[in-house]
């Protein structure tokens, strides 16, 4: 296979304009370079802009948003200056929908709930955590309020996992990650909060999965809705057959 149809397989977008294009982030690569020096999804996408339209020189791409490395899903990239600044205005504005699907350790009581906690950042030999914190207690003046709604798609009481739908009001730093850990329903595989599966290094280190992004074009007076199918291989593969 040549470097171009290899790339474009690689990348195959959900959507793709003069402004945007929307793809799925691959998990273990992080969203943009680090001190790791791994090569970035932002970077994949830049050498598939610049080998599918044989673009000469440096080729824009604006980052609007972020996954954490281990989570794959739907991200979307602006071509433009200008759909750059608007997405990111967008995004402050909180008109970007962002759904997440993710495999929980236990059976949930509740199996649909609101969740609302103050956040603040930390760290510990794992790295940088996020904590839930009481507000405005002592070293906690710094603290952020985090909100959002799940509800249970499926469960397997035998594995004793569950499919978790997702739906974030706000955006913290591992927001969605601590907030399950809060509720005693670790996601699968997350290291850093808690996680006791036991897993090989196959994997995926986190089941958290960006299913589904909708927000406004930059430059047309429509909305984009892009939603990725969920991984399958493991642990997905014990809901897939049964959506």
């Amino acid at each position: 296979m040549d470097i171009e149809k290899e790339i474009t397989n690689y990348i195959n977008p959900l959507y793709e304009d003069n402004h945007i294009i929307a793809a799925v982030k691959p998990p273990n690569i992080p969203t943009q370079g680090d001190i790791t020096g791994d090569v970035s999804f932002f970077e994949n996408i830049k050498d598939y802009i610049k080998i599918k339209y044989n673009k000469k020189g440096n080729v824009f791409l604006g980052l609007v948003h972020r996954l954490d490395r281990p989570v794959s899903g739907v991200m979307v990239f602006a071509k433009t200056s200008k759909a750059a600044s608007r997405l990111s205005e967008a995004i402050r504005d909180g008109k970007f929908e962002k759904i997440y699907y993710a495999v929980v350790n236990g059976i949930l009581l509740e199996k649909e709930a609101n969740l609302e906690n103050y956040l603040v950042k930390d760290k510990n030999k794992l790295g940088n955590i996020a904590k839930v914190v009481f507000k405005n207690t002592k070293n906690t003046k710094n603290a952020k309020i985090a909100k959002l709604k799940y509800n249970v798609i499926k469960e397997d009481v035998i594995k004793n996992l569950s499919l978790l739908r997702i739906e974030l009001e706000t955006g913290k730093f591992h927001q969605i990650r601590v907030q399950l850990s809060n509720i005693g329903h670790v996601i699968y595989g997350d290291r850093k909060y808690g996680s006791y599966i036991k897993y090989d290094r196959n994997d995926v280190p986190l089941a958290l999965f960006a299913k589904s992004l909708k927000f406004p074009h930059p430059t047309k007076d429509e909305e984009i809705y892009v939603e990725a199918d969920l991984p399958s291989y493991n642990p997905w593969n014990i809901f897939n057959n049964s959506l």
